[in-house]
């Protein structure tokens, strides 16, 4: 099918689960005041990443869920991991806060769809030990030879189900009755821009009215946090504050700081939006994605943001002068935060590439992977709406291989309305979307 480029789609909901809080006044106020969420957490003993800090959603437990984020999914829940429980409630509270009405039991919302992404998930090591253990050889090591016949009835019955990153998407559509179009991303950091921007494409497509869309990630895992502390530079503490360690862009940034955290929207057709009178809080304009990595030199991550910006803008038909603001992948990764710096540059010319702000919103939530470019979307909706962009925590110290507009200290004031969301992973992938806010 065409796409229907003058169907203009809207914002109308937004469900936040986060370290700065689960509801939009609480993180909205956490953004104003420069209220970091990241700290020690207690998801599981030991000392996975340096310092054992992180940005964990503290309001989020057991309790919490069965009473409030998950009541609806409750006999459900034995069969969520922590990633699919928190993308649940986000999707969940977006629901509610979309106003939008809830479904009978016999009905069938063609007109509604769900695509949603979501990291890998892995179980923890407890889970599996029983039935590594029954696996073991006469040396005592594990073998996939009697795994089948002795290992996987160690296993609990319902194991799968519980750690398949397509499941977010299963729960949300069976709660919400949504039988229109619905996939399950894989991309980890890059995610958000796409769910946002695939749903954009089917609404337009005609393929739906309305969508679910939004990411879910939970990097605090003890089995998560150990390999992710290998593959990327993870900040070390130090005996700091845990709130001063993520410095993106900064000068003496040491690495990232891991998280947790997931975040829906309720996009529209405008004329839908209109008729129930709903709250729209902007509009996605455009989308842009690439890969770019070779054999001999591996991931390339600067032409990856520099693809994907000039797709995202050439979607939204906008020019790089109309670009209110940038929210950067600003992960605090030297490598990274270099390449993304240059390729804003490149995209945008020196001059401009100098004045662009650009602000990063991980020092308040830790890098969630597939969670974190929903939460930094909505960080941007949120202060476009005071008329502000939040600035980036712990600037202070300007990096001459990052010569960025770096948004640090106060709100930067603001009546430009559009901004550029950017996410990068450590695989070469690069996403871009356009939003405009009202």
């Amino acid at each position: 099918m065409n796409e229907s480029t003058n169907q203009r789609v809207s914002i109308t909901g937004m469900g936040i689960v986060s370290a700065c809080g689960n509801d939009i006044d609480t993180v909205e106020k956490a953004l104003m005041n420069g209220e970091s969420g990241i700290g020690p957490f207690d998801l599981f003993p030991g000392i996975a990443p340096p310092g054992h800090i992180g940005g964990q959603c503290h309001e989020f437990t057991d309790s919490s869920m069965k009473k409030e984020y998950l009541r609806p999914q409750r006999k459900s829940i034995k069969v969520m991991c922590r990633d699919i429980q928190l993308g649940v409630a986000s999707a969940n509270l977006a629901l509610a806060q979309s106003g939008m009405e809830p479904p009978t039991p016999d009905e069938d919302r063609t007109w509604l769809g769900v695509e949603f992404g979501a990291d890998l998930m892995l179980s923890p090591p407890d889970v599996l030990f029983d039935a590594a253990a029954a696996s073991r050889n006469a040396e005592g090591i594990p073998t996939d030879t009697v795994w089948g016949g002795k290992g996987l009835p160690k296993l609990e019955p319902l194991w799968l189900l519980k750690y398949l990153p397509n499941m977010p998407a299963c729960h949300i559509s069976i709660y919400a009755r949504a039988c229109g179009p619905s996939n399950s991303l894989t991309l980890e950091d890059a995610n958000a821009n796409l769910t946002l921007g695939e749903s954009l494409r089917i609404i337009r497509r005609g393929q739906a009215e309305a969508m679910i869309a939004g990411t879910t990630g939970a990097r605090l895992h003890v089995i998560k946090s150990i390999n992710l502390t290998g593959l990327h530079e993870v900040a070390d503490p130090k005996g700091a504050d845990p709130k001063t360690v993520l410095k993106p862009f900064d000068k003496n940034r040491g690495g990232e700081v891991l998280g947790e955290g997931a975040c829906a929207f309720i996009l529209e057709k405008e004329d839908r939006a209109l008729n129930r009178n709903a709250n729209i809080y902007g509009y996605v304009l455009g989308i842009g994605s690439s890969c770019v990595r070779t054999v001999k030199e591996g991931p390339n991550p600067r032409q990856a943001v520099v693809n994907a910006l000039r797709a995202a803008m050439r979607s939204a038909g906008i020019q790089p002068e109309e670009v209110g603001h940038i929210n950067a992948h600003g992960c605090g990764s030297i490598k990274i935060d270099a390449a993304e710096a240059a390729a804003i540059r490149e995209v945008f010319g020196d001059d401009l590439g100098s004045k662009i702000p650009v602000t990063s919103l991980k020092p308040f939530f830790g890098n969630c992977g597939s969670g974190s470019g929903a939460l930094e979307i909505a960080g941007s909706i949120l202060g476009l709406k005071n008329g502000i962009i939040f600035p980036t925590l712990n600037y202070s110290t300007p990096d001459p291989n990052c010569p960025l507009n770096i948004v640090h200290g106060e709100p930067l004031k603001t009546d430009n309305k559009i901004f550029i969301n950017v996410n990068i992973t450590r695989a070469g992938q690069a996403s871009a979307l356009v939003v405009e806010c009202v």
